[in-house]
């Protein structure tokens, strides 16, 4: 059992205030720019942003020391050794004030004069049926971009205007690319609204769409929404006067049509009297 290190308010402040960025670089990690964000190459899920992180799948937060306990295992003491420059020696710069700038308007990435990348992606690689891909690419929800050739899965607010895109890359090797484009409102993720009050959530818009290439009967019936990293503000439009505040959350096992891990069939639907909270804007 190692000793114990009593940690001054002081050396608490300087090891929460680290620069997370600079961190992560100088521990060789690769960092993706997602907006006035970093993300991890490795784990797309967490973002940085100076002294600060989050989590997007597991919804936790926090500064420095609780990003170094979450993301390599460590104990509370052993983060604050580290953080402090007691590993050979190195010492880490502190985080830049943080400065409050004005969001970025939302904008749609350009569109690509056709769809070939993505409509190979999804059915020869992610085996989701071209009736699907059709059906979302006829509604303007999904394109592919012109820049990067990337998958656009776009949400749109009750009135059908986009508010929301989601980028997922078509490479059939390495690291994949998922990000949401900056500007993005989150209550207004990719989805489908349906008339008969179930509502079934996944994680990312691919994960819905194998869902419905292995389930496709009646499907339009039903509403569908895909997370996209957001949290639980992608649902609060089923609770508007539109749609049915009865819902479905369908999330311990995913359904995928790519024969990934999570074997289909294990996803269901119920209703459940619950309204989610209608304040999201």
């Amino acid at each position: 059992m190692g000793t114990y290190i009593h940690f001054t308010d002081e050396q608490k402040e300087r090891a929460n205030s680290v620069d997370l960025e600079e961190f992560l670089r100088q521990r060789g990690e690769k960092l993706l720019r997602a907006g006035r964000e970093s993300r991890l190459a490795r784990v797309h899920h967490i973002t940085v942003r100076g002294n600060e992180w989050y989590d997007h799948i597991a919804r936790q937060g926090g500064h420095a020391v609780s990003f170094v306990q979450h993301y390599y295992g460590m104990s509370y003491q052993e983060a604050m050794e580290l953080l402090l420059g007691n590993e050979l020696g190195a010492t880490y710069p502190a985080a830049e004030p943080k400065r409050e700038e004005p969001p970025k308007p939302f904008a749609l990435p350009p569109p690509n004069a056709d769809m070939r990348r993505v409509y190979a992606y999804l059915m020869k690689q992610r085996r989701v049926s071209r009736e699907v891909v059709t059906h979302f690419a006829r509604s303007g929800l999904l394109y592919e971009d012109a820049q990067y050739h990337n998958c656009i899965f776009v949400g749109t607010d009750e009135h059908g205007v986009p508010r929301h895109a989601h980028k997922r890359s078509t490479n059939s090797q390495g690291k994949s690319f998922k990000v949401n484009v900056e500007g993005s409102r989150p209550q207004h993720s990719f989805h489908h609204v349906g008339q008969d009050g179930l509502l079934y959530v996944f994680e990312a818009p691919i994960d819905l769409l194998s869902f419905l290439t292995l389930y496709p009967d009646r499907w339009q019936e039903h509403s569908y929404v895909a997370l996209c990293g957001t949290g639980g503000q992608a649902v609060c439009w089923s609770s508007t006067p539109a749609s049915n505040p009865l819902c479905s959350a369908c999330g311990s096992r995913r359904a995928r049509a790519d024969g990934g891990q999570a074997p289909p069939g294990r996803v269901t639907g119920s209703r459940i009297p619950q309204r989610y909270p209608a304040p999201c804007a």
